[in-house]
């Protein structure tokens, strides 16, 4: 109600506070509580707001060309979705490569709640898939020579992942880090020897400086892998 001179009453301060802290509202790197899912790397939750990978929302992992090991990033996450009561379904759409069974098995990944789909149509499969309702991660992989992503097909996504707070993972070339883009992460990948060098391109928070990351030492009693997929080219199409 207005107050008796005509003037607007002022908004409570809690009411602003309240406001400020909805994932709808961009704070630029301003740290706003969100609700997140550790990486299995502390060193990466260190780094991210929030110490993990947003709950709900669009995250970008741009990397020069697929199968540099961007991968290993997730591997953590897809197996703690996939053995989540009750049971979700990990949505891998259009890899450009074969999602490696023993690989994925050797670091505890359910095989059985991995769904491949491959399509032409990457951007409308992702969006159905999120909306099912079923699925608890969604990958996807775009390529450069297909229509163009435009902005206000991920701003549909990132909508998507808020209402079903499900979050789905954009694996991009390098040339997108000079489009404009609703995603709520945006994370640069360059290979290293034994891990990677990562940079949050666009967070909400989180640390600003390019950082180093190690991969775990893995099948250690087993034959050795490049990691949970194999490349097209060399595997089976």
């Amino acid at each position: 109600m207005d107050s008796a001179d005509g003037r607007l009453p002022d908004t409570p301060p809690a009411g602003l506070a309240g406001l400020l802290t909805h994932p709808a509202i961009w704070r630029g790197r301003s740290l706003v509580p969100i609700d997140t899912h550790a990486t299995g790397y502390a060193r990466l939750d260190d780094a991210l707001p929030g110490r993990g990978w947003p709950v709900a929302s669009l995250t970008e992992i741009l990397t020069l060309r697929p199968g540099l090991g961007e991968l290993r990033l997730l591997v953590p996450l897809i197996a703690a979705i996939a053995r989540s009561q009750p049971p979700r379904w990990v949505s891998w759409i259009s890899p450009p490569f074969e999602p490696y069974a023993p690989a994925l098995v050797a670091e505890g990944v359910p095989v059985d709640r991995q769904l491949v789909i491959r399509t032409g149509h990457p951007l409308w499969a992702l969006e159905q898939t999120l909306d099912s309702g079923a699925c608890g991660v969604a990958l996807a992989w775009f390529d450069a020579r297909g229509p163009r992503v435009r902005p206000r097909d991920l701003r549909r996504l990132q909508l998507i992942t808020q209402r079903h707070r499900a979050p789905a993972f954009l694996f991009r070339g390098l040339e997108a880090a000079r489009e404009t883009s609703p995603a709520g992460l945006r994370l640069l990948f360059e290979p290293r020897p034994g891990g990677a060098r990562l940079q949050l391109l666009k967070s909400r928070g989180g640390r600003r400086e390019p950082f180093e990351l190690r991969w775990p030492t893995l099948h250690r009693d087993g034959p050795q892998h490049d990691g949970p997929h194999r490349e097209a080219a060399h595997g089976r199409p």
